[in-house]
């Protein structure tokens, strides 16, 4: 059966996963573009509904696989459920993944964000932090939503690859430095030279206008990225992804 009113209940459904109070009434969130749906059906992400235009029988077929509801639909309900202007055939809806925070953090490079607003500043850090081979990515209060549909664009797919966690950073920043972890932020004060750093290292991103709380920075040992040029600051996940980047290379030494 093809569907093709946008007033049906399914896509209505769908389309209120939009907001960020439907996200978390029904626990699901919104991906679209055949990448996107791509690195969720590899990721084992679990599928609720799934949306595809007519004549991609063998994309139904591995949506079903997957465990999701598949949906044919017309040209124009499409178009009434996704978020990109020329949206592509394929669209789903999925589980969003428990983000309570773990009782003992994974060893390697844990990237802490605190307050990072912007949702493609978001989503890119967390692709930053996936192909730099990080542990996982921390989310303190005042952070986007990174299931929002703009950072599960800009994260192409990254936030189903590592944990993404949400809690408060000061009860777990305690817990991170009690179980050996050093900790590290960017701050205009810090030294140029990067810290001396092991197997167990969380590096802290601040707010694109406030950078990082001072109640924050004051556990941590303090870094400045060097400045060569006439530019006073950078972009926030442009300097986080030189942070991680540097990190992770001297972790790996």
């Amino acid at each position: 059966m093809i569907i093709e009113s946008t007033k049906n209940e399914i896509i209505k459904r769908a389309k209120a996963l939009a907001s960020k109070k439907g996200r978390q009434e029904q626990g699901v969130h919104f991906i679209e573009g055949e990448k996107l749906v791509r690195e969720a059906v590899v990721s084992g992400v679990v599928f609720e509904d799934a949306f595809i235009d007519e004549g991609h029988e063998l994309m139904a077929a591995v949506l079903a696989g997957s465990g999701a509801n598949v949906h044919t639909v017309k040209r124009h309900v499409m178009e009434s459920i996704t978020n990109t202007d020329t949206p592509q055939w394929v669209c789903a809806t999925v589980r969003t993944p428990d983000m309570t925070p773990p009782e003992s953090y994974p060893a390697g490079l844990i990237v802490v964000l605190d307050a990072v607003q912007d949702p493609g500043n978001l989503g890119t850090i967390i692709r930053t932090a996936d192909a730099m081979g990080a542990s996982g990515v921390l989310l303190g209060d005042g952070c986007a939503d990174p299931f929002a549909p703009k950072p599960i664009r800009a994260s192409m797919g990254s936030v189903y690859h590592i944990p993404v966690w949400r809690g408060e950073l000061a009860p777990e920043l305690k817990k991170l430095s009690d179980d050996g972890f050093k900790l590290i932020c960017t701050h205009l004060d810090g030294e140029e030279t990067l810290p001396v750093v092991s197997e167990k290292c969380a590096v802290i991103i601040g707010n694109e206008g406030n950078g990082v709380a001072d109640e924050y920075s004051a556990r941590c040992t303090l870094y400045r990225l060097p400045m060569y040029g006439f530019a006073e600051s950078l972009n926030a996940s442009v300097a986080a992804g030189i942070v991680i980047y540097e990190l992770a290379r001297a972790m790996r030494k």
